[in-house]
């Protein structure tokens, strides 16, 4: 029986684990999930006689080697940053890897080493990146086979609620890490290329500036542009592509409100605020707004917002930041730290709720000598609370990719990342047939 090592049950392995142990006894798999809240994981196995629940410290290596040791594929679900560390054993120990996070540099130095204790160390293969990579590869690919050559290429991917859940005027609801969707943008200009010109947004910016886009059956929406688009002209082996851009989506209309929330400052990182412990959401945004004792707070902030962005304030009343009563009780916290406990409070989701995972590329080629558009459009709605679209994106690739690695469907060796053939074929099929595929059009 070959093992299988799952460090991390959170929210989003919910369906990996479920896929690993509907498909263990035919294949022969014990699957062994930890995490610090051993209730947690008991819940996902559900008694599953193929399942072992445990409870150690994962990021701690002395606890963490002697379970590596005894399996044959490990699948961290960890914060990112720890992924290295866990890469680090399983390179000594010989053990197949798969994450669905970036390759940070760190993790890319470790190749020559993975490739010479002949192992696969599996990177980016949840939804974004991951799902992104293989559908859009499979299109690259069928282009350049016909002769295409690729001109633009555009691609969009946002995690949301859907249609059915959509009850509240941001339209919105934290499907994944909070902490990542307060300081999306941060970090560096984004950065793409538009007609053979490099763009830069800065931060102050990447929220005003933004792309429409509309898919068949559920409207309208807002992209701004991810971090670095530049990058993926290696990834994708497009070099010479005047055109690449990568972008978040939103619901029309939230980049306008979260901009206001960049411009007072109150995603800043960087310093603490005073006396943070005893802050009620009132004095929080107040302590960004100008000094003037003869107005009301909310005549402040609208006063802030200006002539014509009135239309945003009942979203920000609505998230209770006029409240005077509450205290949000974080001691030396940052501006961002308070923002996401005020939204984390409002922006939850509900039992019954469904989230919606979104996905949109553009294509434009050549092809004997005319031009061509192509769109792809991927939709996908979870079943509840637990099962959610953010866990069957993130998860079941991750899953197809264990079972054909220790299927020996998938023979590659160092870190990598799904743009291959050999792993996107099957794993993009057997997506389909799970309901998570993409509508194309023609133009």
């Amino acid at each position: 029986m070959k093992s299988i090592l799952i460090l991390g049950a959170g929210l989003s392995a919910s369906s990996m684990i479920r896929y690993l142990l509907d498909h263990a006894a035919e294949n022969g798999w014990m699957v062994r999930v930890v995490d610090r809240d051993l209730d947690l994981v008991k819940r996902k196995m559900n008694g599953h006689p193929n399942g072992e629940a445990l409870s150690f410290n994962a990021l701690n290596p002395i606890e963490r080697r002697p379970f590596i040791e005894q399996a044959d594929l490990v699948i961290s679900m960890l914060p990112a940053r720890f992924h290295v560390e866990v890469a680090k054993d399983c390179i000594d120990l010989r053990k197949n890897l798969i994450t669905p996070s970036y390759i940070s540099p760190e993790m890319h130095a470790l190749d020559a080493s993975a490739k010479e204790a002949g192992i696969l160390i599996m990177n980016e293969i949840g939804v974004d990146p991951g799902i992104d990579h293989m559908s859009a590869m499979k299109i690259i690919h069928d282009i350049e086979d016909k002769g295409g050559e690729l001109l633009a290429f555009r691609s969009f991917c946002g995690g949301l609620i859907a249609p059915e859940s959509d009850d509240n005027p941001w339209q919105y609801k934290f499907t994944w890490n909070p902490r990542n969707v307060v300081l999306a943008g941060q970090g560096g200009a984004a950065k793409f290329i538009e007609q053979g010109e490099y763009k830069y947004i800065p931060y102050n910016q990447v929220f005003q500036r933004i792309e429409e886009i509309s898919i068949d059956g559920f409207g309208e929406f807002d992209g701004y542009a991810n971090r670095d688009s530049l990058s993926y002209r290696k990834t994708y082996g497009l070099d010479a592509i005047p055109t690449i851009y990568r972008g978040t989506l939103r619901r029309r209309g939230f980049c306008e409100a979260w901009n206001v929330f960049i411009e007072l400052g109150m995603t800043d990182d960087l310093y603490v605020l005073e006396h943070s412990d005893t802050m009620t959401p009132r004095a929080f945004i107040n302590a960004f707004l100008p000094y003037d004792p003869s107005m009301q707070i909310e005549d402040k902030f609208k006063r802030f917002l200006g002539a014509n962005r009135q239309h945003l304030f009942p979203r920000f009343e609505w998230l209770g930041l006029f409240d005077k009563n509450r205290v949000l009780g974080l001691k030396d916290a940052t501006p961002a730290q308070l923002l996401e406990k005020v939204l984390v409070e409002k922006w939850v989701m509900r039992p019954t709720d469904k989230d919606m995972l979104v996905m949109h590329h553009d294509f434009e080629y050549r092809l004997n000598e005319y031009k061509h558009r192509l769109t792809s459009a991927m939709v996908c709605i979870g079943k509840d609370a637990t099962f959610t679209a953010m866990s069957d994106t993130v998860g079941l690739p991750v899953a197809i990719a264990a079972k054909l690695i220790l299927n020996n469907g998938i023979q590659l060796k160092g870190v990598t990342l799904p743009i291959q053939r050999e792993v996107y074929t099957p794993i993009l099929e057997e997506l389909e047939e799970l309901g998570i595929s993409f509508t194309e059009k023609h133009y």
